[in-house]
Formats: C-alpha cells, sequence, structure tokens
C-alpha cells in the first residue's frame, strides 16, 4: 500500500512538470541556479554540491559551458523548485516574482549576485556571494586572480585612444557600464559618450567609422547575420586588425572573467 502511494506521488510530481528529487543525495547541499550568471558563480563556487542549472548552462556564452554538460538543468519556475527542494537558491536575473515570494515563504535562502557597473562591484559581488554561499575561500582565490589579471593588463596599456564598442545587432555601451569600465581599464577611450546603452546607426557607422572597435555577442549561434556589426566596415576593421573581439561569456554575467576581457582590450 505504502509502495502504491509513493508511485503514486511520483507520478503527480512529473505530471505537473517537476524534477523529482533523487531518493539519496549524500547530504550534499542543494542548489537551484536561476539564470545564466548564476550558473557560472555555483558551478565555481560549489561544483561538488547538488546542482540544479539553468537551462541556459551550456549556451555559447557561458563562461562554464563544458563543466555544465551533463549536469541537471531545470527550468526557473517554482514546479521546478518544489520538486528538486534546494537548500539555497541563486540568481541573478533570473526567477519571477510569484517563484521569489514562494521561496521566501518556504525559507528557502536565496543569495543575489547584483549587477555591477565597474570592475569593483564585480569583485565585491564575487566576495559577497562567495562568504553567503559558505565558501570565502573561493571568493579570495577568485578576487585575488582577479587582481593579477587586472595588474598585468594595467601594464600593458598604451597611448588611451577612441575605440566604438557594437555587438553583432548593433548595440552600443557608454559610460556608467560594466563595458565602459572594461574599455577603461584595458586603456581605451570609449567613443561612446551616451551614458547606458543605444542603437549604433547604419549610415552614422558608414559615414564616420571610429579608428577602432571593441566587439562582443559575435559568437552566439543566431547572432544577428544582418544587423549594424555585421556591416563592411566593421568587417574591414577586423581584417585589418582594428577590432578587439570579446568572447560573449567574458562579458554575458559580471564575473571575475570580466577581467579577462580586459586583458584582450589591453592587447
Amino acid at each position: 500500500m505504502m509502495r502504491a502511494a509513493a508511485v503514486a506521488a511520483a507520478v503527480a510530481v512529473a505530471a505537473a512538470g517537476c524534477v523529482a528529487a533523487p531518493e539519496a543525495d549524500n547530504g550534499r547541499l542543494r542548489v537551484m541556479s536561476l539564470d545564466g550568471c548564476a550558473d557560472q558563480y555555483v558551478l565555481a563556487m560549489l561544483p561538488d554540491a547538488e546542482l540544479a542549472l539553468s537551462p541556459r548552462a551550456d549556451d555559447a556564452d557561458s563562461y562554464f559551458a563544458e563543466q555544465a554538460r551533463g549536469r541537471r538543468r531545470v527550468r526557473p519556475g517554482l514546479e521546478a523548485a518544489v520538486g528538486f527542494r534546494p537548500d539555497v537558491v541563486v540568481r541573478q536575473w533570473g526567477g519571477d516574482a510569484r517563484l521569489l515570494a514562494a521561496l521566501e515563504r518556504r525559507g528557502i535562502r536565496v543569495v543575489d549576485i547584483g549587477d555591477a557597473s565597474s570592475l569593483a562591484d564585480v569583485r565585491a559581488n564575487v566576495l559577497r556571494v562567495a562568504d553567503e554561499l559558505g565558501k570565502p575561500e573561493v571568493g579570495a582565490r577568485l578576487a585575488a586572480g582577479m587582481d593579477a589579471r587586472l595588474a598585468d593588463a594595467g601594464r600593458r596599456v598604451g597611448p588611451r585612444e577612441p575605440a566604438l564598442y557594437l555587438t553583432a545587432s548593433g548595440w552600443t555601451s557608454g559610460p556608467g557600464t560594466l563595458v565602459d569600465a572594461v574599455m577603461t581599464a584595458g586603456g581605451l577611450e570609449n567613443a561612446t559618450k551616451a551614458p547606458g546603452f543605444g542603437a549604433v546607426g547604419l549610415e552614422a557607422l558608414a559615414l564616420n567609422p571610429p579608428g577602432r572597435f571593441v566587439l562582443s555577442f559575435f559568437d552566439r549561434p543566431g547572432s544577428d547575420r544582418h544587423g549594424v556589426g555585421r556591416h563592411e566596415v566593421v568587417r574591414r576593421a577586423m581584417s585589418a586588425g582594428d577590432a578587439k573581439v570579446i568572447p560573449a561569456a567574458l562579458l554575458s554575467c559580471p564575473g571575475w572573467f570580466t577581467a579577462e576581457a580586459v586583458e584582450i582590450v589591453a592587447g
């Protein structure tokens, strides 16, 4: 009778689209990630925990795409959370209000990564999140590695030249953004003066092309094949070596690996 009830309960969970928790997890901490950025943090800080990663964990713009392969992945919803029964949830932007409220009611701890508009913000986030996850030594190691990369890049900075940041779809990034901080630390002057993010017009780009580009998000599958970033002006700059190309994985999440983007800009 009890076995039949257990089977019925398992069937009910599956029908509701939940992820059933394993019968035994050897007492490991159960950690659910709600978005691609959180995936990077938990894979680096809690690799031995029982992880439930987001569906984007092995996307092209995931820094730890290779490490995410073969790991459990769940949709960042209430049904999945109920089925997985996490001890802690990590997020940057993932999870709707309904899910977050439900987690709070159930007493499940949520660790927020937070946004970052400077490299100091990134470093502080790394240390804080690691501390909240009970891994301060990992945070210290990641922060130290970030510091070393930034120091090395700073030694290679030459005369400050203007450059335009551009994505494949034609977006740029001005003051007050992490991209601007990366360009500044790498020794370039951001040609975009308007704060925040904005679109670059094709006509303006063709009539007044910048001398240098910093390009990113060209390596994601499905990147806009007909966007402003694919214009002949940009292709010529890339061929002439007048463009610094940053992999999307280094800018899609404000993490310690952002320092690698600074190294690329610094050359």
